[in-house]
């Protein structure tokens, strides 16, 4: 949809299917998403919005999630889930699904990219206490960056590479925060009582996309689609559907 949520339209067709994480690659033509294939097994896609067309990029690696493509548009970044221990490793492969690897030792899950494309945000750590950790791309650096109770996973990178976005919070209380990028001055942007979670930052900075619940609060399928400027200020909402409207990604 467009960035005022006029022009809803659907691009996957399959009603039988699971599809979720999309996000826009930098040049504005084609959607990465994770699909379900089979018990255990999601695969990566990429979606032409020019002609509806849709490439499968991966084959029976596992449970695949958040899917996005690098800055340069040359990489993907992802997270494999593993069934049998419940671990996720961050994965980087090219563009076209060939040459995936974990980058060793990096366990973790909804990696997102540095704007110049050199490291990774990305969540991990035991139940009750996941933190945002940052690892550069050649799989030095490795530092922790948040410390916040309850933080969930899908997190965004400012596009000046300045702040980040996340959200924290127990279940029905989540909330959305912004930091420094070196994890400092980390403040609540949402207001409480949204439930609110699953943060994007549009292009120019100015605003932040996420799921709440302000107008339905309390019911599962009572998501909805809101954005507010970065101080705070202006919330609005964008969705009005009767099935639950999360994981907005910005495009380019």
């Amino acid at each position: 949809m467009n960035a005022d949520g006029s022009g809803m339209r659907r691009l996957t067709t399959e009603d039988n299917l699971r599809h979720f994480y999309p996000s826009l690659a930098p040049d504005g033509q084609r959607v990465l998403y994770a699909g379900f294939r089979e018990q255990n097994v999601y695969e990566i896609y990429s979606l032409n919005l020019n002609d509806g067309s849709v490439d499968q990029l991966t084959n029976r690696m596992g449970v695949l999630s958040a899917p996005e493509v690098s800055p340069d548009g040359n990489s993907i970044t992802f997270a494999k889930g593993n069934p049998n221990n419940g671990q996720f490793q961050v994965m980087v492969m090219d563009r076209d699904g060939e040459n995936a690897s974990n980058i060793p030792q990096i366990f973790g899950w909804d990696p997102t990219w540095s704007p110049n494309g050199k490291q990774i945000l990305y969540a991990s750590g035991p139940d009750g206490g996941v933190q945002l950790f940052v690892i550069n791309r050649n799989g030095n650096g490795l530092h922790q960056v948040s410390n916040l109770p309850a933080i969930r996973g899908r997190s965004d990178w400012s596009s000046d590479g300045q702040w980040i976005v996340t959200y924290s919070g127990p279940a029905w209380h989540r909330e959305v925060y912004m930091m420094n990028a070196d994890g400092s001055n980390a403040r609540q942007l949402t207001p409480s009582g949204g439930n609110s979670q699953g943060p994007s930052f549009s292009p120019d900075n100015k605003w932040v996309a996420f799921t709440a619940y302000f107008d339905k609060y309390g019911d599962n399928h009572g998501c909805e689609i809101y954005v507010i400027r970065i101080d705070g200020s202006d919330l609005r909402r964008l969705t009005n559907n009767d099935y639950c409207d999360y994981q907005p990604r910005w495009g380019p």
